[in-house]
């Protein structure tokens, strides 16, 4: 397994990071845990390109994504007359603009390896090619899927999975993938907080909806239910692992402990390994302090497991 990480992943915002619960510095702190694990890094050399986004964007949204207004909408903070454009750019588009490259590069060192990639941010599964929120302003695996067929690393007919244990349903990859049969969705979401669309639930292939206040047991026991139902038929998989199932995390609603995700982590890349299933974990959300702890043991334990 490898570990895909950019220093420049991380949101260098200054007082504007007490606006949002989100550690945008938790991508170094995840790095640093990790300096001790045998456990190769490597680099996206540069953020995706606009063209490449705007290939993939409806042309509204070309415009709308230039908008400073909709971007902090989209970002879930007030909107603050003295912040240009620039500055979100740099500060924030610029760093998911490179982890969108972290995807990609994942998803193709994936392929042609058949090696686990896993890349430390990503995993904006509320934006879609229609809209950005939810903190998610670009699509990394649908930009990363467009990509893939165009450079022949996909063919028309293979098959894609989804595997989303973020704890907020991934409805921007179900509205993008809402027409292609090829790619399937197993979602194990809280059904009682955002997003609520029926629309875009229904779209999931394989949905594990669950109620405020579940804890490990009960998590883990649904999560490898619907993993049994997963066969050898993909030839690509992305995981969204967010963290935002953690007992402290005040927006996921769940009750899981670090253990429970180093658990979670260990079962979901397990059982795609036995099937030879090629993988990118991506980050997902994460709103508390222990969010950084708890990726670098899941990647410590998981790269424990494939040494054995």
């Amino acid at each position: 397994m490898k570990v895909i990480y950019e220093p420049r992943f991380n949101y260098q915002l200054g007082l504007l990071k007490y606006l949002h619960p989100f550690d945008g510095e938790k991508f170094a702190k995840v790095a640093s845990e990790l300096d001790s694990v045998d456990v190769e890094v490597i680099q996206p050399n540069e953020p995706i390109s606009t063209d490449i986004i705007n290939e993939y964007l409806n042309e509204l949204m070309r415009k709308l994504v230039l908008s400073r207004m909709l971007i902090f909408r989209a970002l879930e903070v007030p909107k603050i007359p003295f912040v240009s454009f620039d500055f979100l750019d740099k500060k924030i588009l610029t760093p998911m603009r490179l982890a969108v490259s972290g995807t990609l590069l994942g998803a193709e060192k994936a392929l042609e390896s058949g090696e686990t990639m896993w890349n430390l941010s990503g995993g904006f599964h509320h934006a879609s090619n229609l809209n950005m929120e939810g903190f998610c302003i670009y699509n990394d695996i649908g930009i990363t899927y467009q990509q893939l067929r165009k450079n022949g690393h996909l063919s028309e007919t293979d098959k894609v999975l989804i595997i989303d244990v973020d704890a907020h349903h991934g409805n921007g990859n179900a509205y993008s993938f809402k027409d292609n049969e090829n790619v399937h969705l197993l979602d194990v979401y809280n059904e009682d907080i955002y997003p609520t669309s029926s629309f875009t639930r229904n779209r999931v292939n394989f949905p594990v909806p669950l109620k405020s206040g579940v804890e490990g047991e009960e998590y883990l026991t649904k999560l490898n239910q619907a993993l049994e139902l997963v066969i050898d038929e993909y030839a690509l998989a992305f995981v969204i692992a967010g963290t935002d199932v953690l007992a402290v995390d005040k927006l996921g609603g769940f009750k899981l402990t670090i253990e429970d995700v180093v658990e979670r982590e260990k079962s979901i890349l397990s059982r795609l390994k036995s099937l030879n299933i090629p993988t990118v974990v991506t980050g997902g959300g994460g709103y508390s302090k222990q969010s950084a702890s708890a990726i670098a043991a899941a990647i410590r334990a998981c790269t424990a497991l494939w040494k054995r």
